[in-house]
């Protein structure tokens, strides 16, 4: 009984103080202690021995955790004890256990696998990606861990975009996801790619493409593009005109700088960072391309800018050849990119070598090996592509007859 009358109260534990004192032991039975510091914290602590070593657990900070539920904690951990098991070294466990699955969880392998490959892509399709996992699947999988995630949970996250109508998004994202469960593969995450599982399970979206002519209509948008300068101004139409000779994407275009254009070679080399797969790339000149810079030098003055904007230090607004499109009565049928749709068309029909053609239009090689061998390879043949391009232009445009193209075997 005498035990009994050492045992705490609330009041006790509410208006304890260290006195004098750094720290102030309060003793409840059972090993339980209320620790009170100088600055007024209070703590529960629990004291136990096991195979003869003394050892101590925390159970909690007061008044959050009270004295019945303190009480409560001891006798579970001594329940433990009983079974000679270890407090602290379970709780040391679980704790590693817990940073194993932060670790290892979908978000966690997700960024790990972003930071690898964020730095070969452009910033925008870096920020994209990034954007899409953040707002479409860390909200939903990013803690769990990656292995234990399950086909239908990653369908019921797709499913949530197809709900609002975002079909072509759901099929990004669900791409994006396959490649980092496969990262996941690679570093021993997860067994498998279960993605894949999902073929054929989202709802069909047909890819909405940039608006371009058909072949048979070049002709006339050239012929409006050349007479553009009745109703804007000429900058706009040697950009146009530049743009289907090149057929570069608009940015890459609207982007360029004089330092870009080694004259003497004829060759412009857009460098890596403002190319869409961060490698850089070389874009043959030909003569008709060549003499259109020469019309934009003086035009452009001592900005560095190819095209500069109203403020002579910034490119032109990719609006302002969208929006010369539209007064040319072309709204809805054809824009800048559009020019890459059609040369490739018109290249592929005439005969042109498949693979010189993806060079020049700068798609990206999945093997970067063959990437840099193919670069070197093409180049001299792309030279008389775009030089027969040139021609082709020019005689399309004034309505003169085309010089067919005929390869030497």
């Amino acid at each position: 009984m005498a035990g009994k009358l050492n045992l705490l109260t609330d009041p006790e534990c509410k208006n304890a103080t260290s006195g004098e004192r750094s720290i102030r032991k309060l003793h409840d039975g059972g090993g339980l202690y209320l620790w009170v510091y100088a600055d007024g914290s209070k703590y529960w602590r629990l004291r136990y021995w096991l195979a003869g070593k003394e050892k101590a657990l925390s159970l909690g900070v007061y008044p959050r955790i009270g004295l019945k539920d303190a009480r409560k904690a001891r006798d579970e951990e001594h329940k433990r004890l009983d079974a000679k098991k270890d407090p602290s070294a379970e709780r040391k466990a679980v704790r590693i256990r817990e940073r194993m699955t932060a670790e290892n969880s979908f978000e966690a392998v997700a960024r790990e696998w972003y930071k690898k490959q964020s730095h070969t892509w452009a910033k925008g399709h870096a920020a994209d990606v990034l954007r899409r996992l953040e707002v479409n699947t860390f909200p939903f999988i990013g803690r769990r861990p990656i292995a234990e995630i399950e086909a239908p949970e990653l369908l019921l996250m797709a499913r949530k975009m197809e709900d609002r109508g975002a079909f072509d998004l759901a099929h990004r994202v669900l791409q994006v996801c396959g490649q980092v469960f496969r990262y996941g593969v690679a570093t021993g995450r997860c067994a498998r790619d279960i993605a894949a599982d999902l073929r054929g399970a989202l709802t069909p979206h047909k890819a909405k493409h940039q608006p371009a002519v058909r072949p048979e209509e070049l002709p006339d948008l050239l012929r409006a593009i050349a007479k553009y300068d009745e109703i804007g101004d000429k900058q706009t139409r040697l950009a146009l005109q530049l743009l289907s000779l090149t057929f570069v994407r608009t940015s890459e275009l609207l982007g360029a700088e004089w330092s870009e254009f080694d004259f003497d070679a004829g060759i412009w080399i857009i460098p890596a960072p403002r190319m869409k797969m961060k490698a850089e790339h070389l874009v043959p000149l030909s003569p008709q391309a060549v003499k259109l810079l020469e019309e934009m030098r003086p035009i452009a003055g001592d900005s560095r800018f190819v095209f500069p904007g109203r403020n002579r230090s910034t490119p032109m607004s990719n609006n302002t050849m969208l929006f010369a499109l539209y007064r040319l009565g072309y709204k809805g049928r054809m824009t800048g990119h559009g020019f890459r749709s059609v040369a490739s068309t018109i290249l592929h029909e005439s005969g042109w070598n498949s693979d010189a053609i993806e060079r020049q239009l700068a798609h990206c090689e999945r093997n970067e090996v063959k990437g840099a061998y193919n670069r070197a390879e093409y180049l001299a043949e792309r030279r008389k592509l775009v030089d027969w391009w040139g021609e082709y232009i020019a005689a399309v445009a004034s309505g003169a007859k085309v010089v067919p193209f005929k390869r030497v075997a």
